[in-house]
C-alpha cells in the first residue's frame, strides 16, 4: 500500500497507461485459487479468485482448491488456458485502447531501477558466507522481505514500470556497466570490490554435481556457471537461499512480460541440476519443495517455452540425471533373495531423501513437462531418455522388503512403508500414465513397443542380478519377505495394455518370450501372496494394495 501523496500521484500516473493483457498475480501458499479443465490447455494452469468470478464459467469442470506450493494466475495466457475463459479484464480482446505513453513519464524509472536491483544483489553478495541459523541471515530474510515488497509495488503500477525493470534484470549492458572493474576509486568501489570476491567465492562453494561423461557437454549441467546478467545472479541467489517466499513472488510477479519470462525460465534450467544439492541440505525440505514448485511450475506450464527448453537446453536430460543422481546416492543392497546371490541395488526408503520426499520437485516438474504431448513424443524417440528412465526405475524395482513378524506383536509400522508406496507412485506411476495419455492412435504403436522392449530388457538383467530361476516354489525363508514395488512388470503391463486397447496391437505380437513370461509372472503374485498372509483375518479377503 502507498501512503507518500506524491508516490501515489506516480503510482495512478504510470497506472494510466496500463494495457497489460495478462492478471499474473502470484499467491502464497495456502490461499484458494481456482482450476478450470474445461478452459484449460496445461493442468497446472490455475486462476484467482476474482478472475474465475468474472469470468463465464457457468457448467464448466472446475474445482476451488487450496494452494498447497503456491501459484500465478494464468488469466489471459493464452498458451495455458483458452481465451473463452478469460474474465472481462484480461485478454487481448480485453485490452483498452491508451493514449500514447509521453516520452519522458518513465525516465527517473529507467535511471532508478538498476541501482534498486543492484542494492539487493549487492546485499546478498555481502552476506553469503553467513550460517543459515545465524542472526545475520535472519535479518537478510527479513531484509529480503521489505525490500521485494517494495519493488513488487512497483510492479503492480502496470506494464510499463513491469518492461522497465525486466528489461534491467536482462539487459547484459546494464550488468556489466554495475558490476565489472573497474571500480570507483571510493568506498563504494571498495565495497563493490569486496562483494565481488564473496560472490565468486559463493560460486566455488556452490558447484553443480559432476555429470555423466557423456553429458559434460551439455550447458545446463556444467559445473560452473557464468552470469551475465542480473537476473542470472538473482537466480543463482535465489537458489542459494533456498527459494525465499518473498524472493520467489517478486520474480514470478513479472511473468506477464513474455521476453522476461523465456529468459527466466532458460536461467531457471541452466541451474536446475543443483536443486538436489539444495533440498538435501535443507533443514525444511518441504517448505522448499514447495517454494521450488511455486516457480517451476509457472515456467514450465506453457507448452511451446517447456518444448523450447527440451531442445535447446536438453531439460528432460537434465531432469532425468538429476533425479537419477539423487537416488543413486541412498542405494542399498536388495534383500529380497539369497543376498550373497543378490547383485542389485534398491533406494533405501530410510534415508531422509526419501522420507522427506526431497525428490519431490524434481518429479513434479517431470510430470508437469510430461503433460504436454510435443514433448512426450521427445522423450518416446530418445533412445537415451528412455535409457535413462528405466535406470531410473530400476532403482526401485523391489525396494522396502517386508519381513513378516510372526513371533512379536510390531505396535508401530516404520515410516519407510509410506515412504515406498510415495515414491512408487509420485516417481514412477505418474509419469507413466502422462506419457500413457499421448498414446492413443495406431500411429503411435512403433513408440509403445519401444517402451515395451526396454521393459523386457531391465527385467531380464534384473532377474538375472537377482540370480532369479523358476523354482517349483520359493524358499521357506524367502515367503516371509516381501516387496510390493515392481515398477517394470507395471510399466509392461500398462504399455501392453494400452497398446492393446488404443493401438491395435496383437498379444501375439507384444508378448514376452514363452521362456520369460512365467518368470514376470512370479514376482506380481507373490505380491497377492503376501498380502494376503501379511494381512490375513480368517473371513475376509483383504485385497492387493499394490495397484499392480
Amino acid at each position: 500500500m502507498i501512503y507518500n501523496p506524491r508516490l501515489l500521484l506516480l503510482f495512478l500516473a504510470v497506472r494510466a497507461y496500463d494495457n497489460h493483457a495478462k492478471c499474473g498475480l502470484v499467491w502464497i501458499p495456502h490461499v484458494v485459487a481456482y482450476r478450470c479443465r474445461t478452459c484449460g490447455i496445461s493442468p497446472c494452469m490455475s486462476i484467482c479468485r476474482d478472475c474465475f468470478k468474472r469470468g463465464n464459467h457457468r457448467n464448466h469442470d472446475f474445482n476451488m482448491f487450496l494452494s498447497q506450493a503456491g501459484g500465478a494466475c494464468d488469466c489471459g495466457d493464452t498458451s495455458v488456458m483458452k481465451a473463452e475463459g478469460f474474465c472481462s479484464d484480461h485478454g487481448l480482446n480485453n485490452c483498452q485502447n491508451k493514449a500514447p505513453v509521453p516520452d519522458d513519464l518513465m525516465l527517473v524509472a529507467e535511471a532508478m531501477m538498476p541501482r534498486l536491483i543492484l542494492r539487493m544483489l549487492l546485499h546478498f553478495r555481502e552476506y553469503s558466507a553467513t550460517n543459515v541459523d545465524s542472526g545475520d541471515c535472519r535479518r537478510t530474510a527479513e531484509f529480503c522481505n521489505g525490500y521485494c515488497a517494495m519493488l513488487m509495488e512497483f510492479n503492480n503500477m502496470g506494464e510499463l514500470m513491469r518492461r522497465v525493470m525486466t528489461r534491467t534484470l536482462i539487459d547484459r549492458g546494464v550488468y556489466r556497466r554495475l558490476l565489472e572493474p573497474p571500480y570507483p576509486s571510493s568506498c563504494y568501489g571498495a565495497y563493490v570490490r569486496k562483494g565481488t570476491g564473496q560472490y565468486e567465492e559463493a560460486l566455488r562453494q556452490f558447484p553443480s554435481p559432476e555429470p555423466p561423461h557423456e553429458y559434460r557437454h551439455l550447458a545446463a549441467l556444467g559445473r560452473t556457471i557464468v552470469h551475465e546478467t542480473l537476473l542470472e545472479e538473482f537466480i543463482f541467489w535465489t537458489f542459494k537461499y533456498e527459494f525465499q517466499q518473498q524472493i520467489v513472488c517478486f520474480l514470478l510477479n513479472m511473468l506477464p512480460d513474455q521476453d522476461y519470462k523465456e529468459h527466466l525460465t532458460r536461467t531457471f534450467v541452466m541451474h536446475y541440476c543443483r536443486i538436489p544439492s539444495v533440498l538435501e541440505l535443507s533443514s525444511d525440505p518441504d517448505t522448499l519443495s514447495n517454494r521450488v514448485v511455486h516457480m517451476s511450475v509457472q515456467l514450465f506450464s506453457n507448452e511451446s517455452l517447456a518444448l523450447k527448453m527440451v531442445e535447446e537446453l536438453s531439460l528432460l536430460h537434465v531432469m532425468i540425471i538429476s533425479l537419477r543422481q539423487m537416488m543413486a546416492r541412498i542405494l542399498t543392497p536388495h534383500t529380497l533373495h539369497d543376498p550373497e546371490h543378490n547383485f542389485h541395488y534398491v533406494v533405501d526408503c530410510a534415508e531422509r531423501v526419501m522420507k522427506e520426499h526431497c525428490y519431490w520437485p524434481l518429479v513434479s516438474d517431470f510430470n508437469n513437462v510430461l503433460s504436454h504431448e510435443s514433448v512426450a513424443l521427445v522423450f518416446l524417440k530418445d533412445d537415451n531418455l528412455i535409457d535413462m528412465w528405466f535406470q531410473f526405475l530400476s532403482m526401485l524395482q523391489g525396494m522396502n522388503v517386508n519381513i513378516r513378524e510372526i513371533i512379536s506383536h510390531v505396535e508401530y509400522e516404520s515410516s519407510s512403508y509410506y515412504a515406498a508406496f510415495s515414491c512408487e507412485l509420485e516417481a514412477s506411476a505418474y509419469p507413466m500414465w502422462s506419457i500413457i495419455s499421448h498414446l492413443q492412435e495406431p500411429s503411435h504403436a512403433p513408440l509403445a513397443k519401444k517402451i515395451m522392449m526396454y521393459c523386457v530388457n531391465y527385467l531380464q538383467d534384473w532377474l538375472d542380478a537377482i540370480n532369479f530361476y523358476l523354482q517349483p516354489r520359493f524358499e521357506k525363508n524367502e515367503m516371509s519377505r516381501a516387496s510390493f514395488h515392481f515398477p517394470l512388470h507395471r510399466y509392461l503391463a500398462a504399455f501392453i495394455c494400452q497398446g492393446v486397447k488404443t493401438m491395435g496391437m496383437s498379444l501375439n505380437d507384444i508378448l514376452p518370450s514363452a521362456d520369460l513370461l512365467p518368470k514376470l509372472m512370479m514376482h506380481p503374485l507373490r505380491v497377492q501372496v503376501s498380502t494376503n498372509m501379511f494381512n490375513y483375518t480368517p473371513h475376509r479377503y483383504q485385497p492387493c494394495t499394490c495397484g499392480l
